[in-house]
């Protein structure tokens, strides 16, 4: 398990450079000249535009309007963990699969994240199996175009070398919940959850791939979308929901013993589990040690309306500056403030 709280006054760019070391030790001169590839695959906490891309859907402001300027599909007021990790490798941000404008030839990787995206169902777009097959489509046809002559593209052993990022998860264990599904249906699940991340790290690793960045899901009973909705009795200690967070640590734990059995089984594989529950958990219990001032109470009170008044009026100068201060920029995401640090 990663180590959290001394990390969180840091930038969180240098908490990821130290994270990835091990994983680059080896190759260090290339880096230098070469920064790595990155393909991704997860859901809202990671999708740089593919919802957008995929399915036409609007994501305005204020989302983009501390780093960006305008909105560019990610769910965040600015970067995401994702983007810190690109800028801490010296990589550009990544661009969505499904972003046919974009330009990009993908040659830094590719992003195939998308909003609202689960390991179950399978085939339901944009699960990870889905986002698994469009990688194996993608690199085929990458290299069948980079043998044809067509261009610079990802290369065979780029692939190889590569960085396998997934994190996701969350909307499997949120899903159920919705769903009316008691506290033991939901648990019930979770291992089936993490048998689909299992097969996806297999196939990427019979795909060539041998470094692997596994997130865990953050506190799902912290995020004012649910807190919303339940009642005082159902609260923990700092007022988060203690079933939807007991069941997230269900699920973290069997997917951190699923990335020490894939250790032992992938021969030369590097496999990074990721802690975000903890480094999440801790900032929102010790908000006000890092600049937040009683966040839970204060995004139940008001970010359903401050975030539904940006999006009819695009006041941005007025309307939208309670949630900047409160340290979430939607119902479901940390504002960028909070991935950085104070």
């Amino acid at each position: 398990m990663i180590s959290h709280s001394p990390l969180l006054s840091q930038p969180l760019s240098h908490f990821l450079h130290l994270l990835l070391l091990p994983l680059f030790i080896t190759s260090v001169a290339s880096q230098c000249k070469n920064p790595p590839i990155i393909f991704n695959f997860g859901d809202s906490n990671s999708d740089t535009g593919g919802l957008v891309a995929g399915l036409g859907f609007p994501v305005n402001l204020p989302n983009g309007r501390t780093f960006f300027h305008r909105s560019t599909g990610r769910l965040s007021d600015g970067r995401l963990l994702i983007d810190f990790l690109c800028q801490s490798l010296n990589a550009s941000f990544l661009s969505p699969y499904l972003d046919s404008l974009g330009g990009s030839r993908f040659t830094n990787g590719v992003n195939f994240a998308v909003v609202g995206s689960s390991t179950l169902p399978k085939y339901v777009p944009f699960s990870l199996n889905i986002q698994l097959m469009q990688f194996l489509h993608f690199k085929a046809r990458t290299l069948e175009l980079a043998t044809a002559g067509f261009g610079n593209f990802v290369t065979d052993e780029g692939l190889r070398n590569a960085l396998y990022i997934i994190d996701i998860g969350q909307n499997d264990i949120a899903d159920s919940f919705s769903k009316k599904m008691s506290y033991a249906q939901v648990t019930k699940r979770i291992p089936s959850v993490i048998l689909e991340i299992e097969n996806a790290v297999k196939v990427l690793y019979n795909q060539g791939g041998r470094k692997f960045w596994i997130h865990n899901t953050g506190p799902l009973g912290c995020l004012p979308q649910k807190l919303a909705l339940v009642q005082k009795k159902d609260l923990d200690p700092i007022g988060c929901i203690s079933d939807f967070n007991s069941a997230a640590r269900i699920f973290n734990e069997g997917l951190r013993r699923s990335c020490e059995r894939m250790k032992s089984q992938f021969s030369g594989a590097t496999i990074v589990y990721v802690d975000i529950y903890s480094f999440k958990y801790d900032l929102i219990a010790n908000s006000s040690k890092y600049g937040k001032k009683n966040i839970l109470i204060a995004n139940v009170l008001y970010i359903f309306w401050y975030y539904v008044d940006c999006e009819r009026r695009r006041d941005m100068k007025h309307t939208c500056i309670i949630p900047h201060i409160f340290g979430f920029q939607t119902p479901h995401r940390l504002l960028m403030q909070a991935c950085i640090g104070p």
